[in-house]
């Protein structure tokens, strides 16, 4: 039995369908809006059923579970253009770890960047609950079961209508629209020295002028702000943020790191890369981190894992690792369609939804691994570059970005996503 939402042509037992049943979807296609304004002012972009817009375009094949990993990427070798997403787990969680697991799935199929959706679980009624939350953006989105009928004929029936999906999806037009509409997630990886003097500055410094317009921003790595606490719960909007803030921090500190480590985070915060690029304690990575929410930033709201902002316009925190694939993956899953990513010793993160784009001020890494780097700011360490003029070149490249340039993470093929566990299944 299929798990069908928004997709009109595709209705009852899909175990009917064979050879080419389907009909072409008639979806209406909008109308072209060209609003007026600079090249910096506006991009083109998908305008999607819920009015949120996209800079990507892409059919999902979702998978609620590990097991249903193979007939997710078995359609995509099927029907090329779409893309599979894989993942671990899906199977005995409980609790809160179940809801970030839903959370993230639905979110993830819920993001702008996303056309349309196929989803595939090993059961009916789970996968039905993935659906649901996707379809309730107004996307096109089906779910299939493989109990009681098998990967073969799952592939199958799937393979039909991401068919249709994708070729729907590839006649949608893009259309103008105002920077407001985009949704900014920063996060930083392999930092160095380099890192909290360059290219997290130049992230800080999009943000102190893009959130005044209208933007949308996020920031997170819970364990990185450590040393840094309280500067961090200062730059709250207010002080009951603040508070909130600090009490979801401490949890953070007191029920994870506290409570389960063995010894300290000597292997793990600073890593051994940080240390290695002269950050010697968590102190100093945590100022370092604090350098992408600019001079005048405030955050105006805290988010769970994968939840999507809810109080309008702004810069928001969320509770996330540090680790990046899982940090970039909530983030996408909150709706953010576009990653900024600092990075000193050079990391390679890349996601399959959302374009990361990479920024360093490290010459060493722009010698040594320039295929990974979109925005050099390398100058701002040899003076030849401000920090204004180097958050001048990272706007330029996020619209750029907007407007279809692939990053360098994308042009390398990768597509990064780690599903945030809390505890052990059942």
């Amino acid at each position: 039995m299929s798990i069908v939402a928004n997709f009109d042509l595709v209705k009852g037992d899909l175990d009917a369908i064979k050879g080419r049943e389907i009909a072409a979807p008639e979806f209406k296609v909008p109308m072209i809006k060209r609003p007026s304004g600079s090249a910096l002012d506006a991009f083109m972009g998908w305008r999607r059923e819920n009015g949120r817009v996209g800079v990507r375009n892409h059919v999902v094949l979702l998978p609620l579970d590990d097991l249903s990993n193979a007939a997710c990427e078995a359609v995509a070798n099927n029907v090329k253009g779409t893309l599979a997403i894989p993942h671990a787990y899906g199977r005995l969680q409980f609790g809160e770890d179940l809801e970030v697991h839903f959370r993230t799935l639905i979110g993830t199929g819920s993001n702008p960047n996303v056309a349309a959706v196929v989803v595939i679980g090993i059961e009916e009624g789970w996968t039905k609950r993935v659906v649901d939350g996707i379809a309730k953006t107004g996307k096109p989105v089906v779910g299939f079961g493989i109990e009681g009928h098998g990967d073969i004929a799952t592939i199958a029936k799937a393979s039909y209508v991401a068919k249709e999906f994708l070729q729907w999806a590839t006649e949608l037009p893009r259309e103008q629209c105002g920077i407001e509409d985009l949704w900014i997630s920063t996060k930083c990886g392999e930092s160095d020295t380099t890192t909290g003097l360059s290219s997290c500055p130049t992230v800080g410094n999009m943000y102190d002028k893009w959130i005044p317009r209208g933007v949308y921003g996020v920031f997170g790595e819970t364990s990185e702000i450590t040393g840094a606490e309280h500067l961090c719960k200062a730059r709250a909007a207010t002080p009951e943020v603040g508070e909130r803030w600090y009490k979801m921090w401490k949890a953070y500190q007191d029920d994870v790191i506290e409570a389960h480590k063995t010894d300290d985070l000597s292997d793990s915060q600073p890593t051994k890369g940080n240390i290695a690029g002269g950050l010697t304690t968590i102190e100093e990575k945590a100022l370092g981190n604090l350098e992408k929410i600019g001079r005048e930033c405030k955050f105006i709201d805290i988010l769970e894992p994968a939840e999507a902002p809810k109080s309008g316009p702004g810069l928001y925190y969320m509770d996330t690792s540090s680790a990046a694939a899982e940090c970039v993956t909530l983030m996408a899953a909150g709706g953010y369609v576009i990653h900024t990513f600092p990075t000193g010793q050079g990391n390679v993160i890349g996601n399959p939804i959302v374009p990361v784009i990479k920024i360093t001020g490290n010459p060493k890494t722009m010698r040594t691994m320039p295929e990974h780097i979109d925005v050099d700011v390398s100058g701002i360490l040899r003076r030849d570059m401000t920090i204004p003029e180097a958050g001048d070149a990272l706007i330029q490249n996020i619209v750029r970005t907007a407007n279809g340039r692939l990053t360098a993470a994308e042009a390398l093929g990768h597509r990064e996503f780690s599903m945030t566990k809390l505890y052990r299944s059942a």
